[in-house]
Parts: structure tokens; sequence; C-alpha cells
């Protein structure tokens, strides 16, 4: 978030505050980004306009109890699984955005699903939009639900794609490319698939079907992908997160 907001200019490092509990990560963001660091939430949080909640769910209810917030403030989570209620009774306050990144958002390349309480402003808004377009596309959904679906597809997919890449790449040199080679084919390969569905006005299934001659190489590799469960396994791992997802907010 620090560095595509930096990058886009929506401010400069002299207006942001960090606060962390470790002295490593708070050197590293003042060598990194300029910003200026501490270890105090209470400090960091009457310094600022928008506060950005990025802590792990089980450290949640400690921070809250440090912040004293002012009704004007906008409260920004992206804490998974923590639920706007959760978040407006454990800080005592009204003005709350939750969002669900994912990691490609490190490169100005990811998608935030976001939602917002009836006390946030316009002007509010407008930040979290400015903010989270930083980061790449920003989707706004008024029912809180889909938080945790997105989490469950959005927000994990990337580490379903780096896992898909991975076996692809191990499949490869299996039946004889050299890694290296492997490497250079698999990556540009699904990127270019990506690219093809959104640029060709196709649905996946009729690019798949534009690939796949009846009785042909690809057609044998589908058969054997559906024979394992592929479909089966992918639906079954997106209805686990989405589980999960759900029981971290209880």
């Amino acid at each position: 978030m620090l560095s595509a907001i930096l990058d886009k200019g929506l401010t400069t490092p002299q207006a942001i505050w960090v606060s962390d509990i470790k002295e490593t990560r708070r050197q590293h963001l003042e060598q990194g980004y300029g910003v200026a660091t501490m270890s105090n939430n209470r400090l960091v949080a009457e310094k600022s306009e928008v506060v950005v909640l990025a802590i792990k769910p089980q450290n949640l209810a400690e921070v809250m109890a440090e912040i004293k917030l002012k009704p004007t403030q906008l409260v920004l989570s992206i804490i998974t699984g923590a639920r706007i209620n959760t978040l407006c009774l454990g800080l005592n306050h009204s003005s709350v955005v939750r969002v669900m990144p994912n990691t490609p958002a490190q490169i100005g390349e990811g998608i935030s699903v976001w939602t917002a309480t009836a006390e946030v402003t316009e002007q509010q808004k407008g930040w979290a939009t400015s903010i989270l377009s930083a980061m790449g596309k920003q989707v706004y959904v008024d029912d809180e639900k889909y938080i945790d679906m997105a989490t469950a597809v959005s927000g994990s997919a990337p580490a379903y794609f780096f896992l898909f890449v991975e076996s692809l790449v191990e499949a490869a040199v299996h039946i004889g490319l050299p890694r290296e080679m492997a490497q250079e084919l698999v990556l540009p390969t699904l990127l270019g698939s990506g690219h093809l569905i959104q640029k060709s006005g196709k649905s996946p299934a009729e690019l798949q079907g534009m690939v796949t001659t009846p009785g042909g190489v690809t057609a044998e590799a589908l058969l054997r992908l559906e024979k394992g469960g592929f479909t089966g396994l992918v639906i079954e791992a997106v209805i686990a997160a989405h589980e999960k997802a759900k029981r971290l907010g209880n």
C-alpha cells in the first residue's frame, strides 16, 4: 500500500506515519519509503485522517484497545475476517471501510473489494477509492458478505496461481524440458492467456474450445485433469477458504 500510494503521488512520505512493534520492520519502512515510524499505535492514529489497520486478526483486539479516534477520522481495515461490526464496537467508531486487497497490489496490478458503513462520507469514500485505485482495480459492494467471498477468490487466488505455475514448471521438467526453459515458457503462456480472456471478448469456455481439437493433445490433457477432479478440487478449495474467512470473523 505504501509503495502504491507514494508511486501514484497521492501524498508524500512526510504525511505518513506507521506503527509497528518490530524495530527491524520500522527501519525497513523508514529506509525504503522515507516515512516516519514508531511503536505507539495511539500516537500514529491521532496524527491521521485515514487510519489503515493492516495487522493479523489475532492482534486486533489488543490494537483496538490502544487506539482512540475522532469522529472525523476514517478507518480502513484490510484485516482478513474482521467484521465491520467488530471494528465499530472495538474502536467505538462508526466511519469504517473494510477492504480485501490482494498481493498484486504491490505492483499496482491488484484488485480490491470493499464496503463502507453508512457513516462514511462521500469525501471519505473518495479517499478510499483513490488509495485502492493506486493499487490496481477496486470494486465497491454494498453487502459485507461479499468481502469474505472475495477473500476466497481474489484475495487467495494469487496463491492458487503460484501453485499452478510451480506445478506446470515441474511437469515440464518431468517430461524433459530444462528447468530454465520450462520457466521461460510457462509464465508468459499463462499471462498471455489471461490477457487473451480480457481482450478477445470470448468466454474462457469458448477460448478453451478453440485450443482443443477433438482427440488431440490438449483434449487428452484436459481429460486427465477432469479425471483427477481438477474443477471439483478448485471449487472445494474456494469453499474451504470462504468458510475459513467466515470463521475468522466469529
